[in-house]
């Protein structure tokens, strides 16, 4: 899960706003309820030809304390699933640039063959001479369903900056509505019944309310299962 946030537009009272989705009502899993941008990992994430900027595999692993392979899916999944989520690629021809417009239709059949399963991000990356920015990402937190619930999920939440140039979008079809949302705002709705969310998604809200700044949010947490 990535928590895709930038600069409050136009500047408010918070000085940041967070992408979110609204779950379709039909949804076997959380219907209905607001979600960051996310997924599954697939075993392909798990590559070892992707060219990775900043940190390396090994350097994200003694972070996220998981070994190479677990840290490849996690940290690539993270990053195919904000492209075929909402449309924001976290790559670039090296690791100090962003792939400016991703919003082509070429780079929609790219999407769509990925959230269809037909090809791999490393493929998408190899054919454009791409490496994955995951120097862009931040470690959140880490969150794991109850073991009462039927349904139990391990998941990972990262953080980034919407690169400059690209506009995220709800094309997915597991979203029936997504857009821009300042954080305390939307924990006022909750509050009020307006809105639902399990609740990983509030603590990350709270923890965006309480944040100073973009670059308090880019900065690595310690990696506490909750």
């Amino acid at each position: 899960t990535v928590l895709l946030v930038r600069e409050s537009q136009p500047p408010g009272a918070s000085p940041l706003e967070v992408f979110l989705q609204r779950r379709v009502a039909s949804m076997a899993f959380a219907p209905s309820m607001l979600v960051f941008p996310g997924g599954r990992v697939d075993e392909r994430d798990a590559r070892s030809d992707v060219v990775w900027a900043g940190r390396s595999p090994r350097g994200w692993a003694e972070v996220l304390g998981t070994d190479v392979e677990a840290t490849r899916l996690l940290v690539t999944a993270a990053i195919r699933e904000l492209f075929e989520e909402c449309g924001v690629l976290l790559a670039g021809p090296d690791e100090g640039s962003v792939v400016a417009d991703v919003g082509s239709p070429l780079w929609n059949e790219r999407r769509m063959a990925l959230t269809r399963h037909e090809i791999a991000l490393a493929d998408v990356l190899a054919e454009q001479d791409l490496v994955l920015r995951g120097d862009l990402l931040a470690y959140r937190a880490h969150w794991v369903t109850p073991v009462f619930e039927p349904r139990r999920y391990d998941t990972r939440f990262f953080a980034a900056v919407v690169p400059e140039g690209q506009v995220p979008d709800d094309l997915t079809s597991e979203a029936e509505h997504a857009d821009w949302a300042d954080p305390a705002a939307t924990l006022g709705a909750l509050e009020r019944g307006e809105v639902m969310m399990l609740p990983p998604t509030r603590v990350c809200l709270e923890d965006l309310a309480a944040a100073g700044s973009l670059t308090d949010v880019g900065a690595d947490r310690p990696d506490v299962p909750l």
